[in-house]
């Protein structure tokens, strides 16, 4: 099969499309023909040398999500059949024409969706939705802050806020993006470039905060979420993309009673994330066939142009999910 393969750490062009043998499935697993592949950001930090992927992933071939059609069903599995057309969140390998998943991790595509729209959805949604309602407990009424609303995790979180009744506030940065974020569904987007999210917050909220929030950038940003938290509220942590460390104010942890916790999915074992897949299935799913949420696809480039895509996403100028094509 053909797939891209990070030659060695460093810029986009270390990936090269090479030959390499077609998976061999383990007797909980399914093998997909790849129709399309997510990009997300450990992409980028594995193709840099940041981010290794876990015991039994693809080294060297990165790609987190796919959807296409299952091809080959292990001795022990009893969800799928061949030819069943399906998207799935993988551990690794998923930027090739052939990928191996454990069964308990596909979920069947969406009515109407295409294979690229499909492609997009699974990295993002199960990162959602462990962190914003499992780890941080977000009611319907209550209020959450997303942190680059535009990005494909903030396009998820933003929709699934909404779609579960929750007030949703979001940071981007540009007047584009902030609009944009408010068409998906956000009660207010903030950009940060012009604006302080701390005291727009605190404004809009008449000084009572949010209960949520949803931050993958870290550093500096940490005590001002903190701040912009409501009494009893949750940080949840996914990313530091502006550095790891930060210094805070435990009196005002302490005072206002807030949770900090955060997670990383991709070490997270298959009965994890296959029970995540059930949850957006029974619950998630169906909000698609009654156009409550919807994919949002930026930019699509073949399997080959698989550098392009990553220079894209390096540049922050993109609005949604950029998909890799295998034609």
């Amino acid at each position: 099969m053909n797939a891209i393969v990070i030659t060695q750490p460093g810029e986009p062009d270390v990936l090269q499309l090479q030959e390499r043998p077609v998976p061999v499935i383990l007797p909980n697993e399914v093998l997909i023909r790849v129709a399309a592949a997510g990009i997300n950001r450990p992409d980028v930090s594995q193709r840099k040398g940041h981010y290794p992927p876990p015991p039994g992933a693809s080294p060297d071939i990165p790609g987190l999500e796919i959807a296409g059609t299952i091809v080959e069903i292990g001795e022990n599995c009893t969800q799928w059949k061949t030819g069943d057309q399906v998207c799935a969140l993988v551990s690794g390998g998923g930027y090739a024409e052939y990928c191996a998943v454990p069964e308990g991790q596909c979920l069947p595509l969406p009515d109407h969706l295409s294979f690229a729209e499909a492609a997009s959805l699974p990295e993002t949604f199960f990162t959602v939705w462990s962190n914003v309602f499992d780890r941080g407990k977000l009611l319907p009424g209550e209020s959450l802050l997303v942190h680059g609303g535009t990005s494909g995790i903030g396009v998820a979180a933003i929709q699934l806020a909404k779609a579960w009744g929750a007030v949703v506030y979001a940071t981007a940065g540009s007047d584009e993006k902030c609009a944009f974020c408010e068409k998906l569904g956000a009660d207010n987007a903030i950009n940060y470039k012009t604006e302080k999210f701390k005291e727009v917050i605190k404004q809009i909220t008449h000084g009572k905060g949010v209960n949520v929030v949803l931050d993958m950038i870290g550093g500096d940003y940490t005590p001002d979420n903190l701040e912009v938290l409501a009494p009893d509220g949750r940080l949840v942590m996914i990313n530091f993309m502006k550095g790891n460390e930060a210094t805070i104010k435990l009196s005002l942890v302490m005072q206002k009673r807030l949770i900090i916790t955060g997670s990383t999915l991709r070490p997270r074992d298959a009965a994890f994330k296959s029970a995540i897949a059930q949850q957006l299935k029974q619950i998630v799913w169906p909000w698609f066939a009654s156009g409550k949420i919807k994919p949002v696809v930026y930019k699509t480039f073949p399997l080959k142009d698989a550098a392009d895509a990553h220079r894209l996403m390096e540049s922050s100028t993109h609005i949604g999910k950029i998909v890799l094509v295998v034609e």
